[in-house]
């Protein structure tokens, strides 16, 4: 994309001219932590802008239809009309490619399935802003995180309300895209620069700093560009409200400016791979990678931003239009379900939650998203009775909700521990159809590999976990049962790797225990050298809060020595990597791979290509020729398998 040089100092200049006391921007960060696997995801994150973002029109009266916008991505509930809810669709679908343009990655996903309210006025978002003293708060827009769900709610009374939530939009395209976390000033620079992207119907302008930045930094200064770098997720200015954090996140934004107006974005990878790898000083890492000092870069940042010249980058999103979006009316019950379903991941009105579900099923008793919502809130409350009534209803009601099947599985799961090894096929079945008809949500396939796992056949478990972390590549948790599976296959470089990636995680139970099996790795390395017995396994397993449960220490439940031999030798799986040469696609479902790997050629069979899970690319195709691939197999012969997963590199 080719930048365009514009001089923003008579912009700035009219931006500090402002009253400060009466048009100061103000910026309200309210966090709780609900149990989940990945802290960013439970936490909520609002952005209050008031005089910036124009006072909000006035309250329309009467009730207004609810309808759906359906998109290629996005699904956006709303009562603000066809052509608004158009206009929401196509703006997540623009900053969605903008995004990919911006991380040059074909394959944009989000792990969590998220749902869009567009309300039409403020009045009715206020029903959802989180409670500061006991008051809701006043905002623009809201992103709310969840384990299973998460929401986005915009006024769309509100002059601009896309800024405020396309921050932590920005936040959750990187989780399902980066595979490790970065520094928290990369993260939410970045994401403060993802969200003054400007769109319109023909592109988007990336590149154009907030106006609140320049107030922020006037009055408050700058950091060191050294302390700025040295901030930790753990640090008192990222997690404390107040004038430093205000700081933190303008200039922040404003180095990801920097680096991208003058090209520098890719060297990040190697001064990431210096801090994060191999453990060098700040400055001594940003020198080697930048060529300069961070004292020198402390006046470069401050002359920059004084400047007011920046580059805006044109990105076209022509081919993203809106007059294709499918458009349905939603009945007043669905929209009340999906309000209650908000009220019932949020933890300000989760009590409100069930009673608003029950209002629900007194008007309409088969209505299936408030069947599943109280099942799901009697699944948290651990009454399993009433969960497994609901959702049994639900399934009933419509059985092409990906969600019901999903549930329903976890509740088994929940139930038994995994340890009711009868159940394991229903749990199976549950989870392939809710993969399915959602194949995008990163832990119906966890959750699979982990019932694949307790019901003996490691290969396919490998294979369904190995999808989660590409889904969600960020999550401690999917890498750190993978990485366990690994050791217990055997395959110790891969075990080892993630393990490496793991010692700096956020959790500290991870990050200790993924040191542990590190070393134990090497002893059974050297058993297997030496052909001595493996060791016992003396690293404790770590599950952190979530929806499964983690592999259980005792013996209790397991199967007999023969059983569990039978199981080991069927499940017996081996790793390959080598360059596809050709796929023999005659006798479909059936297709037959040619991998050359070192002196050897083999010929990988995939019985059934509709069901393989595929690894780097959407699907399998018949096409591919000349691909670095890599293969989880059973071997059948000499330089013959079948396949159980292939992953395009």
């Amino acid at each position: 994309m080719e930048a365009v040089e514009v001089i923003a100092a008579d912009s700035r200049k009219a931006v500090l001219g402002y009253d400060v006391a009466r048009q100061r921007a103000t910026f309200l960060f309210a966090s709780g932590r609900a149990a989940g696997r990945n802290a960013r995801r439970a936490v909520w994150a609002l952005f209050f802008i008031s005089c910036m973002l124009g006072s909000a029109g006035p309250a329309q009266a009467g009730p207004s239809p609810w309808i759906e916008i359906r998109s290629p991505h996005f699904s956006v509930v709303t009562d603000s009309g066809e052509r608004r809810g158009r206009d929401v669709a196509l703006h997540f679908e623009q900053m969605r490619a903008v995004f990919g343009a911006l991380m040059t990655k074909a394959n944009v996903n989000i792990p969590i399935p998220l749902q869009i309210v567009a309300f039409r006025n403020a009045k009715e978002l206020r029903d959802f802003a989180p409670l500061w003293k006991g008051k809701p708060t006043q905002m623009a827009g809201l992103f709310q995180g969840g384990e299973d769900r998460s929401f986005i709610m915009l006024d769309m009374s509100a002059e601009n309300p896309w800024a405020v939530v396309f921050h932590e939009y920005a936040h959750q395209l990187m989780s399902g895209v980066l595979a490790a976390d970065t520094d928290p000033w990369f993260e939410e620079g970045f994401a403060e620069y993802f969200a003054t992207i400007e769109v319109d119907s023909k592109q988007a302008m990336v590149g154009k700093p907030g106006e609140y930045q320049y107030r922020i930094l006037e009055q408050g200064g700058m950091m060191k560009v050294a302390d700025l770098l040295k901030v930790r997720k753990n640090s008192a200015v990222y997690n404390e409200n107040g004038e430093h954090r205000g700081v933190f996140y303008a200039e922040s934004a404003m180095v990801v400016h920097y680096l991208y107006d003058n090209g520098l974005i890719p060297r990040l990878a190697t001064y990431f791979d210096l801090t994060g790898n191999r453990n060098m000083p700040v400055e001594q890492a940003f020198e080697q990678t930048f060529g300069m000092s961070t004292l020198k870069f402390d006046k470069v940042l401050r002359d920059y931003v004084a400047s007011g010249h920046f580059r805006y980058y044109p990105i076209s999103t022509s081919k993203i239009v809106s007059s294709d979006y499918a458009v349905a009316p939603v009945s007043e019950a669905d929209a009340e379900a999906v309000l209650a379903d908000i009220h019932l991941h949020s933890i300000d009105y989760h009590d409100r939650a069930v009673t608003e579900f029950q209002e629900v099923l007194k008007a309409d008793p088969s209505n299936a998203a408030a069947l599943r919502g109280l099942g799901y809130a009697y699944l948290q409350q651990r009454d399993f009775t009433q969960a497994g009534e609901y959702f049994r209803k639900a399934s009933q009601a419509d059985s092409k909700d990906p969600r019901v099947h999903y549930y329903s599985a976890l509740l088994m799961s929940r139930e038994g521990d995994f340890a009711d090894r009868s159940r394991l096929p229903e749990m199976t079945r549950e989870l392939e159809t809710a993969i399915a008809l959602d194949p995008n949500f990163a832990d119906s396939y966890m959750l699979l590999g982990m019932t694949q796992m307790y019901a003996g056949d490691a290969a396919q478990a490998l294979a369904a976990m190995q999808k989660a972390v590409q889904l969600s590549p960020r999550n401690e948790q999917y890498r750190y049962d993978l990485a366990h599976l690994y050791a217990d296959q055997h395959q110790f470089d891969q075990a080892a790797e993630l393990f490496e990636t793991l010692r700096k995680a956020e959790n500290e139970q991870v990050a200790i225990g993924a040191g542990q099996m590190l070393v134990r790795i090497q002893e059974m390395k050297q058993a297997v050298r030496s052909g001595a017995p493996l060791p016992s396994e003396q690293a404790e397993v770590v599950h952190l809060e979530g929806d499964h449960p983690a592999k259980p220490q005792s013996k209790a439940g397991a199967p007999d020595a023969a059983e569990a031999g039978q199981a080991k030798e069927a499940a017996a799986i081996k790793f390959l990597k080598g360059t596809l040469t050709g796929v023999d696609c005659s006798s479909p479902p059936v297709a037959v791979l040619t991998v050359v790997s070192g002196t050897a050629t083999w010929k990988m069979k995939v019985s059934d290509t509709t069901h393989l899970i595929v690894i780097g690319a959407d699907k399998f195709s018949c096409e591919w020729r000349q691909q670095k691939i890599a293969v989880n197999y059973r071997q059948t012969g000499s330089a013959e398998g079948n396949v159980f997963s292939v992953e395009i590199q």
